[in-house]
């Protein structure tokens, strides 16, 4: 299984603490945006504040930087968030899928039983 470094993935965690960051992220998700077109969409935050938060991001790993003279194009990298979720969603997701069946079977079991009681009454 692919593993980040102990120190990489704290900085992934770190950057997405942050909810102005994921707010980022988010704006990201849709296509590269210069950072003023970051600004623009994240609206209160200021122009000093938004480059502080990419700053954080770009240092995680999850935002990478095109420039283009005097624009800075900024783009989502979804490779770190993949690795969190390789590692901390995808190892529970097959007992959660387990539990997710038996429940479905018990559920049903008990409405079988139900369907049979409606039956012998009527």
């Amino acid at each position: 299984m692919n593993r980040l470094p102990v120190e990489d993935d704290n900085a992934v965690w770190r950057a997405l603490a942050h909810p102005l960051r994921r707010a980022m992220l988010d704006v990201l998700r849709d296509g590269p945006r210069t950072t003023g077109e970051v600004v623009a969409a994240l609206g209160d935050a200021g122009r000093h504040v938004v480059v502080q938060h990419l700053a954080v991001l770009r240092e995680a790993g999850l935002v990478r930087v095109e420039r283009r003279g005097r624009q800075r194009v900024n783009h989502l990298n979804p490779v770190p968030i993949q690795r969190i979720h390789e590692r901390w969603v995808s190892h529970y997701e097959a007992n959660w899928l387990a539990a997710l069946v038996g429940l479905k079977a018990t559920v049903e079991r008990a409405g079988a039983g139900r369907n049979e009681e409606d039956q012998d009454v009527g």
